[in-house]
């Protein structure tokens, strides 16, 4: 069945590409052969809070971007598209130990390859990179809008490849690599058939989930896998106390510890984070050596952590709509 829907999710992506190739506003080409040389550029200039009504599409062409893009508060309704996710990529190489522009190093939070500021903003079918490698915290990603989408996208990094700081985000079929605390935040983030790539012996995930706020990072229907056989590693741990993270219908390979989930060494931790599986199979899937401070749920109670249910808000957003 999975072969199936992955069939179908890529049929639907070609036809939505040609779709986009005849309907881009701009287009950004890396050898100079189109009006935007950089995505930056096609960013700029995208109209400012524009209508839901009439989407900006950029079509990027296959190429290395080496830049740093940033998407301002005001550019909503953009989505960012690119013909081949494995041939298409923005990379830089910033990590927290850089010397930023002020003569101050940039610490972790201004490291990102593409940072997302503005709500309603869909991309797609492009690779994102943090090349610094294993030097510290190193973003590919942040995300602090709200409504923003990812579809069969590629993260690459080491050390903090995403955050999803603030609002609610949607990633599907997307490929996410990294080592430690790889996905993390306090944002409201759905992942749908991705697949997790680990690097080395760490954590995927480090949520910071606010203690008054329902859902952090749940992943449906993932796989998670590593990039050599002697990789061990946590399902997560909790950068903040009410950190919540749930894994449902996922394939584990035996890179996952028995034990699944790791208190960040504060015993108080386990008294609140909020860390939940059901439905896993795979070798490092097994519940029966899982830490006793995290919870199975019931087939019942999983199957209320619907993408409308975790993601709906009280404006009923749904992402999967062809709109964002």
């Amino acid at each position: 069945m999975k072969i199936v829907r992955l069939a179908l999710n890529f049929a639907a992506s070609l036809i939505a590409l040609n779709a986009t190739l005849f309907a881009a506003d701009a287009v950004v080409a890396a050898d100079g052969s189109a009006k935007y040389k950089t995505v930056q550029e096609a960013i700029n200039a995208a109209p400012q809070l524009a209508a839901p009504g009439k989407i900006w599409t950029i079509l990027v062409k296959p190429g290395i971007y080496h830049e740093v893009v940033y998407v301002q508060r005001e550019k909503r309704y953009i989505k960012l598209v690119g013909e081949n996710a494995e041939a298409t990529t923005i990379t830089a190489a910033l990590h927290a130990k850089t010397i930023g522009a002020d003569g101050q190093v940039l610490g972790t939070f201004r490291t990102a390859t593409v940072h997302i500021d503005a709500d309603e903003f869909v991309v797609e079918n492009l690779t994102i990179e943090n090349a610094a490698g294993p030097v510290g915290q190193a973003l590919a990603l942040r995300v602090d809008g709200d409504r923003v989408v990812f579809r069969g996208c590629r993260f690459l990094g080491w050390q903090d490849t995403i955050l999803v700081n603030r609002g609610r985000h949607y990633f599907s079929g997307c490929l996410i690599v990294g080592a430690t605390d790889f996905i993390f935040g306090g944002a409201t983030a759905f992942f749908e058939d991705c697949t997790l790539r680990c690097e080395n012996s760490s954590y995927i995930t480090a949520a910071s989930t606010p203690m008054e706020q329902a859902y952090g990072l749940v992943f449906s229907r993932c796989r998670i896998v590593g990039s050599k056989p002697e990789i061990r590693t946590y399902l997560g741990r909790p950068w903040r106390p009410y950190a919540m993270t749930a894994f449902l219908n996922c394939e584990i390979s035996e890179v996952v510890r028995l034990e699944g989930w790791h208190n960040w060494g504060k015993l108080e931790n386990e008294k609140t984070a909020r860390y939940t599986e059901q439905g896993n199979t795979g070798n490092g899937a097994e519940t029966g050596k899982r830490v006793t401070w995290a919870h199975q749920l019931s087939v019942e109670d999983a199957a209320a952590f619907t993408v409308e249910k975790v993601l709906g808000g009280s404006d009923g957003w749904r992402p999967a709509s062809p709109t964002p």
